[in-house]
């Protein structure tokens, strides 16, 4: 087998070596490391492979926490010290701020982390009947696999969620259908007054309708662990509870501003509600909202950063694309008595987006928050370096969960629109992963 030192992590933190001028992406191995490795792809100018032995192991290695790591694909780092995870992941951002964006930030922002185990508050567990392994296995998938892993435990879902893999297992092993009940999905929300104390969602996805013996093995599992039952059909649209009691919403927390915003099991919420915390807090910083400003939160969601801009005394307009989480915004503002300084209004961002800046209107700040695909159009809309602000935002804050989209509106900002990129810094949202959370601030010239 082939021996090389490892030069650096690629983005999708894989070891990086080189043998006779081709490049070798190597799966469990760490910068400054001796390794022998086994290929498992091969194209002309570049190769796939995994570590097979460590000779002379870096000083950032660390025992993996979960019996499951290299098997289980829900994480790819954990035999990397966590301060390496987070600068690998700002080298990653700044690599793609300079060759996608080129584009600079005058200043680098401290790391935003915070608990690495049983973070995971949001996730989509598969379920499988697998005969050879003795029965259904409830779990993520295995690396570059369809198949399910063995898991017994999981290290970062909250502690209460792992305790409960084995006998998910059990449970549906005495279904009527195991094998047509692909997927749970589970959501995590906070108890209002008991700190520590979790309310437990777990959405089943079941292609079959359920037997009567079925409905009554969900409602005596959820009484006896704390968790409810929500059922899913067919399409978003078939969602419901399994006993009407189940239908309350969930809710968490930002505490900094005393908010609560409730959501339903689908809504999106952010995975890590640490993260979260500290991320609101540090857009808040940056964007500065003073009393009276006009400022537009995009792509707002249930209103995760509009609450807390409002809370300034700012008005805040939020943009969403989908009209069911405009309506949960409204609520959420309602619930915090935020309602008379907020408004929302539902819009394709990803479609030519002038319509929606005239109808927002003079504008102070923006605060920018979109999924994986970024906000081309958004901010292709505003006005071009050479003409005058007119309503476009004087300063931006870009919530960003893909630096590669991240870099590439950054460089219509920055080299188009005539804003200066003054800071960016990665959030780590997901510990033991490769994906990389952002966040950076611009202002116009």
């Amino acid at each position: 087998m082939p021996v090389g030192t490892i030069e650096s992590l690629d983005h999708a933190g894989q070891g990086i070596a080189r043998d006779g001028g081709k490049t070798i992406f190597v799966e469990g191995a760490l910068p400054g490391e001796l390794v022998s490795w086994l290929s498992y792809r091969r194209k002309p100018s570049f190769e796939q492979a995994r570590v097979t032995e460590v000779h002379r192991a870096a000083s950032t290695r660390v025992e993996p926490r979960c019996p499951h790591f290299g098997v289980c694909g829900g994480c790819s780092l954990q035999h990397a010290d966590p301060a390496l995870q987070i600068a690998a992941k700002q080298r990653v951002l700044e690599d793609n701020l300079r060759h996608i964006g080129n584009v600079y930030p005058s200043s680098i922002y401290s790391p935003i982390a915070g608990p690495t185990w049983h973070y995971r508050f949001r996730a989509r567990l598969s379920v499988r009947l697998v005969p050879k392994k003795g029965g259904v296995l409830v779990g993520f998938h295995e690396r570059r696999s369809s198949y399910i892993a063995d898991m017994t435990s999981c290290c970062i879902m909250p502690q209460h969620v792992s305790d409960l893999l084995i006998p998910l297992r059990a449970l549906f092993a005495g279904m009527s259908a195991p094998d047509r009940m692909p997927q749970i999905e589970v959501a995590v929300g906070e108890i209002a007054g008991q700190p520590g104390a979790f309310d437990t969602v777990f959405l089943l996805r079941h292609l079959d309708p359920l037997t009567a013996e079925d409905m009554t093995r969900l409602r005596q599992f959820g009484a006896a662990n704390q968790v409810r039952w929500f059922l899913q059909s067919g399409g978003p649209a078939t969602v419901m509870p399994l006993l009407p009691e189940d239908s309350p919403l969930l809710e968490y927390r930002i505490p900094n501003y005393g908010l609560t915003l409730k959501f339903a099991p689908t809504e999106f919420t952010q995975v890590n509600p640490a993260i979260n915390h500290a991320l609101v807090t540090k857009a808040m910083r940056l964007l500065d909202a003073q009393p009276g400003e006009r400022i537009a939160d995009m792509f707002c969601g249930l209103g995760n950063f509009t609450l807390p801009i409002a809370y300034s005394g700012a008005t805040v307009i939020g943009v969403e694309g989908s009209e069911a989480l405009v309506q949960r915004a409204a609520e959420n503002a309602h619930h915090n008595g935020l309602g008379k300084n907020t408004s929302f209004f539902a819009a394709n961002l990803f479609l030519d987006c002038q319509p929606v800046m005239e109808r927002l209107g003079a504008l102070d700040r923006m605060l920018i928050d979109p999924p994986r695909d970024g906000a081309q159009a958004l901010v292709q809309a505003l006005p071009d370096a050479d003409t005058p602000r007119g309503n476009a935002p004087h300063t931006i804050v870009y919530v960003s969960c893909n630096p590669a989209t991240l870099a590439r509106d950054a460089d219509i900002l920055v080299n188009s629109k005539g804003y200066e990129m003054l800071g960016a810094g990665i959030a780590n949202m997901f510990p033991h992963t490769a994906h990389v959370e952002s966040i950076a601030m611009f202002r116009r010239r």
